[in-house]
């Protein structure tokens, strides 16, 4: 599925839910299905700054994707980590350098987070292009000289 898809797809998952508590308790559900994080990845070059709560990320790219996988100590953020993964893992480098992030706010998520957890959210979503970022030049690297 492409980044457009997905992202339509959460919104239409999202839109079953009118009240934001139903939203927060579907986000709690999410980072519960979070696959495990491998415990040596929880170092601090791997810890996401800006952050209210604990957030590691790390990424490898796997036959011209990029794998993202990720833990949080908070339930709420490892939801919304979750929610990222779906989107940007599996795609291109260059698919997660040139996605929008649009859903975040056709969900309604970015306006019902604390100002903390929203600039957690932009963390989470700058790393993630950053990885993109560097795997891009690593993919430029592997290529033949035409």
């Amino acid at each position: 599925m492409t980044i457009q898809e997905i992202q339509q797809q959460i919104v239409e998952d999202f839109s079953v839910f009118t009240e934001w508590l139903d939203k927060y308790a579907y986000l709690i559900e999410l980072g519960k299905s979070l696959a495990p994080y491998d415990e040596k990845h929880k170092t601090a070059q791997n810890l996401i700054e800006g952050c209210q709560s604990r957030v590691w990320l790390n990424a490898e790219l796997v036959d011209g994707r990029v794998v993202f996988t990720a833990d949080s100590d908070a339930i709420i953020t490892k939801g919304i980590v979750s929610l990222l993964i779906r989107v940007f893992s599996g795609q291109t480098p260059q698919d997660v350098i040139a996605a929008d992030t649009a859903f975040i706010d056709r969900i309604g998520l970015r306006e019902n987070l604390s100002p903390t957890r929203a600039n957690g959210l932009l963390s989470m979503i700058k790393q993630m292009k950053l990885y993109a970022v560097a795997f891009q030049g690593v993919n430029l690297a592997r290529q033949p000289n035409s």
